[in-house]
């Protein structure tokens, strides 16, 4: 199964630039795949928009960044939890890795 995390950004936002530095680190030592979706490169960004709209139809409540993790994003994607706005390191990898917890248990 394919699960991955996707954030979702803008190349305007301090906090996303800031969280560049090591999100991508962090999700693959935790066996995700990383999908980087800049709200500016179209092409990317309508691949994968049906993913943020679904947790997200109006985008108000989104963070910057806004990370989803799902399965199979690719194809019949499952949402399995988020991670919003901007973390120190170590919190980014807990608030990740509770998701999946989460998602292992039900």
């Amino acid at each position: 199964m394919d699960r991955a995390v996707i954030k979702f950004s803008s190349e305007d936002c301090g906090i996303c630039h800031k969280m560049s530095f090591y999100d991508q680190k962090v999700a693959e030592e935790l066996g995700l795949q990383f999908i980087d979706v800049k709200m500016q490169d179209t092409a990317t960004y309508r691949k994968y928009r049906k993913i943020l709209l679904t947790q997200y139809p109006d985008k108000a409540e989104m963070g910057w960044p806004t990370y989803l993790i799902c399965d199979s994003p690719e194809g019949e994607f499952k949402i399995l939890g988020e991670v919003k706005g901007g973390h120190p390191k170590g919190e980014f990898r807990s608030r990740l890795q509770a998701v999946l917890d989460t998602a292992t248990t039900s």
